[in-house]
């Protein structure tokens, strides 16, 4: 019976490390997982020894004040690999603890399959020098990161976007606003603040006054979507639900949600990427502390933001990132793109592109296979020694 050690620190990769174990479970029934995650990957089997909450950590006062418990927690996390006798580890995304996991493993010979890559196009290439030697192999999620990885002489493997296999929806349009008594002629709205509760009180105030500004011009409704990892008490310290604002759990309808508006306004991450391959208009924002931005910013190497606008390799999508991001900017850019069908029509003609540019939908499937490759090569090499 083969044991394996998966950790994903955020919301999104949660899902994606679900669907890797359903995918694995079909190649090897008796697997065990464990290790971090949240509620989709318990109800896939795997032991969660650590909240995915543990790992929600984002500028240089959390990671300070966090520092003893994660330390804690990558300890942890090898003892129980070894205790449990792990054939692999699967890390998914978050470098910042996981390429410390890496090594961590490394050192006792446990074999690392990490699932989506760090941005290193974007900065911190130096990070490849870690991955080269503390993980076996990168499974990555764009076709831009192949290059890297193989002028770098890194073992890695495109297996297309996680998001594509489990982006569906369940109604039409007209269902969903019929379910939740949204009428047609007006337009919809989506809002995804982000999936950390630090985001929440980053964008909240912002997104909040931006909404009495929009409907002071136009007739609108609104749909919040709550992530997972986000507490309601969060949420409502800077939205209510009232006639045209609906607050809407992760779990309950999110695509249809997204599919069904007329626009989705999203902090740059996951979501953007969601939004595109719905092809529904998309307006980008994110602000972090100035400190942490200004000394960013001298590490980032590229001028866009939206893993859409990357992609496209132009500016697809609007960003309002930092002093950009306004409620009287945020405003103006939705009133604008809901009266320009053609900037509409343009902005979907650049998501279609996107969408033939991340190829098939088998990324769990390609993903569990590479699990099961890695710990048939690590068990012969290991009957050899």
């Amino acid at each position: 019976m083969n044991s394996i050690l998966i950790v994903a620190g955020e919301n999104s990769g949660e899902k994606y490390g679900a669907d890797l174990i359903r995918a694995y479970l079909r190649l090897d029934p008796q697997a065990k997982f464990f290790g971090i995650g949240g509620q989709e990957m318990a109800a896939c089997g795997a032991d969660i020894l650590f909240p995915i909450e543990e790992l929600n950590i984002v500028g240089i006062y959390e990671a300070i004040v966090s520092y003893p418990r994660i330390r804690r927690m990558l300890s942890c996390l090898k003892e129980e690999a070894l205790k449990r006798k792990a054939q692999a580890a699967v890390l998914i995304d978050s470098p910042d603890f996981n390429l410390r996991l890496a090594r961590l493993l490394h050192n006792v010979n446990i074999p690392v399959l990490y699932y989506i890559s760090p941005t290193i196009w974007a900065w911190r290439p130096g990070r490849l020098k870690l991955i080269k030697r503390f993980v076996n192999k990168m499974l990555l999620i764009f076709p831009l990161e192949k290059a890297i990885y193989e002028k770098a002489g890194i073992p890695a493997v495109y297996v297309g976007h996680p998001l594509l296999a489990r982006l569906k929806t369940k109604m039409t349009r007209s269902e969903f606003r019929l379910k939740y008594k949204l009428p047609e002629e007006t337009p919809l709205i989506a809002l995804l603040p982000g999936s950390r509760p630090s985001e929440i009180k980053n964008h909240g105030s912002i997104i909040n006054k931006a909404l009495k500004l929009i409907k002071a011009r136009i007739k609108a409704s609104f749909i919040l979507i709550q992530a997972k990892t986000v507490d309601k008490k969060v949420i409502e310290k800077f939205f209510r639900p009232s006639d045209d604002l609906i607050i809407l759990a992760e779990d309950e309808d999110k695509y249809d949600a997204m599919a069904s508006s007329d626009l989705v306004l999203a902090a740059c991450g996951t979501a953007n990427m969601e939004a595109c391959l719905l092809e529904v208009p998309l307006i980008a924002f994110y602000r972090i502390s100035p400190l942490i931005y200004s000394l960013g910013k001298k590490l980032v190497k590229i001028d866009t933001y939206s893993i859409v606008n990357i992609l496209a390799g132009k500016r697809v999508v609007p960003e309002l990132i930092q002093s950009q991001f306004t409620p009287e900017k945020v405003s103006t850019e939705v009133i604008e793109l809901l009266s320009s069908p053609e900037k509409i029509g343009a902005m979907k003609r650049e998501f279609r592109l996107i969408r033939q540019l991340l190829g098939e939908e088998k990324a769990p499937l390609r993903a569990a296979a590479e699990l099961s490759l890695l710990i048939d090569q690590s068990q012969k090499q290991f009957s050899k020694t």
